[in-house]
């Protein structure tokens, strides 16, 4: 019996080209007898849009939640404590404390995020992180209507596996298109 443990070898292995050599190395009578194949796979890290459209699902569901403090805690903690946060109707924020207030005050308990289906678009930074952009829709917690729409743009880094918000810019703020 041979084993070879594809789950050990580099992960840029050709592998369909190796097994076939090595079948074809065994000989005609190795190869009546037949081949019992199996592999453990090569789980592959998931992808940086996959990634950053998890951590902008975490960032919202808190923000979503806010009204309860530990959820506006969890949301503040996804940004950077030097965060510049720049909002076309709002201004701006330099820090996270002040942005975290301005959302305490202005949001919770008043509006929950919505990501447009599709919009979310993720550029990779170099040595740094990510860049997201996409489009979302503010609803009302009272009604339920999406009556705002916007466009963002958030710059993460990413240190020691761990990805935070260094920069938001919030832009374009208008009447929601498809609650007309």
């Amino acid at each position: 019996v041979w084993v070879k443990f594809e789950n050990l070898q580099f992960t840029a292995a050709y592998k369909e080209r190796g097994a076939l050599n090595k079948l074809l190395l065994r000989g005609e009578n190795v190869r009546k007898r037949g081949v019992i194949a199996a592999s453990a796979g090569n789980p592959q890290p998931s992808s940086l849009q996959d990634t950053i459209a998890k951590e902008d699902r975490a960032i919202f569901d808190s923000f979503n939640r806010c009204a309860q403090p530990a959820q506006l805690q969890a949301h503040a903690n996804h940004f950077a404590p030097d965060v510049e946060f720049y909002h076309d109707t709002g201004g701006v924020t330099w820090t996270r404390d002040a942005m975290i207030e301005n959302t305490r005050k202005h949001a919770c308990g008043n509006y929950t995020r919505k990501l447009v289906d599709g919009t979310l678009r993720v550029h990779p930074i170099k040595d740094f992180g990510a860049i997201s952009q996409g489009t979302h829709r503010f609803c009302r917690v009272d009604t339920g209507a999406c009556e705002g729409e916007a466009e963002f743009t958030m710059v993460w880094r990413q240190h020691e596996g761990h990805w935070q918000v260094t920069r938001v810019l919030s832009y374009g703020h208008r009447p929601n298109p498809a609650a007309r």
